[in-house]
């Protein structure tokens, strides 16, 4: 029991280190004074993070990034939460073949979605708009949310509902009272979820932008392609840290075990 209890730890720790080493060296190598990649840098300096306000390319693509993943996780949200109630509630012709649906675009490899969606998007009109990459990035992002709001709905004690129902509550009564507040950690797991994945999108989104719809991912994988320096390390430490805010934030007001498990109180 102990030697198991030693591997264990082990394991744990080696997989601990495999995951936060990458990101250790790109915090490290921010800090850099000299003009190219060092790690351990050789002195502390700041000279990459204020680099970044000399380079409003970078600034105007975290706005987009930002924007586009709270436009596009808040539509697939809304979309997710009534199909992830019906597939997890209700028994009807096709229910399966619904849910295959829905979750189709994590089967799709993403090139073949960007080419898709370029040819779509031309179709419409609207190629490197910011409503196409709204619409797009919603379609991908969707099966993160529906898979964490159907593992709240179908863990839910319906017996609530129908007490409600019983004493006289309408149906919308009982949907904003009782069901939208037993799922709310599925919601908002995958709200987070989704707006995380947006906003790391790449391989999609390179097919569909234009220079005034760039994202961060974009104007970071082609700043690299250009060259490497550590400004490509700076931005992505302030993109670590950012993330890092917002989970300490929402762990501190709603709790991280119940937004990934999607608990229900």
């Amino acid at each position: 029991m102990i030697s198991n209890g030693r591997y264990s730890l082990l394991f744990n720790a080696l997989f601990t280190l495999f995951m936060v080493g990458p990101l250790v060296v790109v915090i490290g190598v921010s800090f850099t004074p000299t003009g190219y990649l060092e790690f351990p840098p050789s002195g502390l300096s700041l000279r990459w993070f204020a680099a970044i306000l000399d380079n409003p390319d970078f600034i105007d693509a975290a706005w987009v990034s930002l924007k586009l993943g709270i436009a596009s996780a808040t539509v697939s949200t809304i979309v997710a939460v009534p199909a992830a109630l019906a597939i997890g509630r209700e028994k009807f012709s096709g229910r399966e073949a619904l849910q295959a649906l829905f979750l189709s675009p994590l089967t799709v490899p993403t090139v073949v979605l960007g080419i898709a969606f370029l040819r779509l998007l031309s179709v419409l009109e609207l190629n490197g708009t910011f409503v196409g990459l709204v619409l797009c990035h919603a379609i991908i992002i969707t099966p993160f949310v529906l898979r964490l709001v159907l593992s709240s709905v179908v863990g839910m004690d319906r017996s609530i509902e129908k007490a409600a129902i019983s004493l006289g509550a309408s149906n919308w009564t009982v949907f904003r009272r009782i069901t939208m507040p037993l799922i709310m950690p599925g919601i908002v797991g995958g709200w987070v979820l989704a707006f995380i994945t947006s906003f790391d999108e790449l391989t999609v989104t390179v097919f569909i932008v234009n220079p005034s719809t760039t994202t961060l991912p974009v104007r970071l994988f082609s700043h690299i392609t250009q060259t490497t320096d550590p400004l490509i390390a700076s931005v992505s430490t302030v993109v670590i840290l950012f993330t890092v805010a917002l989970m300490l934030l929402i762990n501190r007001f709603y709790g991280l075990d119940r937004l990934l498990m999607g608990e229900t109180k």
